[in-house]
């Protein structure tokens, strides 16, 4: 597939679904390799914000991306009709701080594109292509993506008295994006209406943008476009979400009660799993290296607590150790469900068990008769957030070492060389 952009600009105005503030857009042409970007209005200055996963701030209701301090609400359903027509370049103009909402479906976009035409460019677009099936489930909740010469999405539906629940399996390209999602209008349940009030949402709702399910009754200006409307939003939503990977992606996605977190989640994923030229391994020194087998032997901790996945090198006073942070970690059940944060606490874990492999293997762990037992931390610094996707570099010093029994060590976690955690540890050495 070739990349693409609009032949001209299109011009849509409306409110906000979320905010309730006017908002007005304009899409223009962009170069080859220029990607989807927001162009923000804020103080007489104009802020760009690339359509990615880097900067996403909030996934309640909607999409929401964010940078230097600027935000752009809702950003879900241009970002699908780029994805779904295949348009990889364009300059999103915006004026006010969320995209209009219009009907509640992505068909004005559609509709607008298609008039002015779109243009295929000579490089060719890139494609995430889904080499191992990656799983995310939430509680009731899951989404996954299996290997598959294509893009399919198999997708249910349901709300929470389960009286609502539509299921579609469908293989997305242009002509069927158009046909079959493109007027599938956003929605919601009545008794979702006051929650999401009180949380400073939809403050541009009405019945002219959405579909209120209320019991058996289905509430809205308009009949149902789609006998099974809202899956089909779903879906589309489900695409607004992959189109901040930055490319198309090739895979079977299987989502169940899937909402924006959880397609963000998914993307995150795919992102690590496909690209891992994203986090760079330090320097291995093969001779010395552990794999996780290995760690195993000298760590007594097992499922879901080992914090060390391979030992990159390993010295006599010092430690390169490796902690990829999966989506899939305990953890993120309720740290945080809507926003996944790897908890410092465990961070501090994985800086303990590697230095404890280093002052085990200067002891005589390596004969299997010393095990490091944690005593205290000193100093401890969280300084960013490490989220799913990231790959922790855990760097361990031995400091000192009294009566053969009492370790001194500092450790710090790093990702993409940036230090993200430190603290210096105290151990006491003991037999297993």
């Amino acid at each position: 597939m070739k990349q693409k952009t609009l032949r001209q600009s299109v011009t849509l105005s409306g409110n906000g679904l979320h905010t309730g503030l006017p908002a007005s857009m304009v899409v223009s042409p962009a170069p080859e390799n220029h990607g989807l970007v927001f162009h923000v209005r804020n103080n007489g200055s104009i802020v760009e914000i690339p359509a990615s996963l880097d900067y996403v701030d909030d996934c309640v209701r909607a999409t929401s991306l964010s940078k230097d301090g600027v935000k752009i609400h809702t950003v879900e359903h241009l970002l699908s009709t780029c994805y779904g027509l295949g348009i990889t370049n364009a300059r999103i103009e915006c004026d006010g701080c969320e995209l209009p909402i219009l009907d509640g479906s992505v068909k004005p976009w559609v509709e607008a594109f298609l008039s002015v035409g779109l243009e295929t460019q000579t490089t060719e677009a890139a494609c995430w292509e889904i080499t191992e099936p990656v799983t995310i489930v939430q509680e009731d909740r899951s989404i996954m993506i299996l290997p598959y010469d294509g893009l399919k999405i198999t997708c249910t539906s349901t709300d929470n008295r389960k009286t609502h629940t539509q299921h579609l399996s469908l293989d997305i390209d242009a002509d069927t994006y158009e046909r079959e999602l493109a007027a599938a209008r956003t929605f919601c349940t009545y008794e979702d209406i006051e929650p999401l009030i009180q949380a400073g949402k939809i403050k541009g709702g009405t019945l002219d943008c959405a579909v209120v399910i209320k019991g058996d009754r289905l509430l809205s200006n308009e009949p149902l476009r789609y006998p099974d409307e809202f899956v089909r939003h779903k879906i589309l939503d489900i695409l607004g979400d992959l189109a901040l990977l930055g490319h198309a992606v090739k895979g079977h996605i299987i989502a169940i009660k899937t909402g924006h977190a959880l397609n963000i989640a998914l993307a995150k994923a795919i992102r690590a799993q496909a690209e891992p030229s994203l986090f760079p391994l330090a320097e291995r020194d093969d001779s010395a290296a552990l794999d996780i087998y290995e760690i195993l032997k000298h760590l007594p901790h097992r499922y879901p607590f080992v914090m060390v996945d391979r030992v990159l090198t390993l010295g006599e006073d010092t430690i390169v150790a490796v902690k990829n942070v999966t989506v899939n970690e305990p953890c993120f059940t309720g740290h945080f469900p809507e926003n996944p944060v790897f908890p410092g606490v465990l961070q501090l874990e994985a800086m303990a068990q590697t230095a404890g492999l280093l002052l085990g293997s200067r002891l005589g762990g390596s004969e299997g008769c010393k095990q490091a037992f944690f005593m205290s931390a000193d100093k401890v610094k969280f300084r960013q957030i490490v989220q799913p996707g990231d790959q922790l570099r855990i760097e361990a010093k031995l400091l000192k070492i009294k009566n053969n029994r009492i370790g001194y060590a500092e450790g710090q976690c790093f990702v993409k060389d940036k230090v993200v955690s430190s603290a210096e540890l105290m151990f006491m050495m003991g037999s297993r």
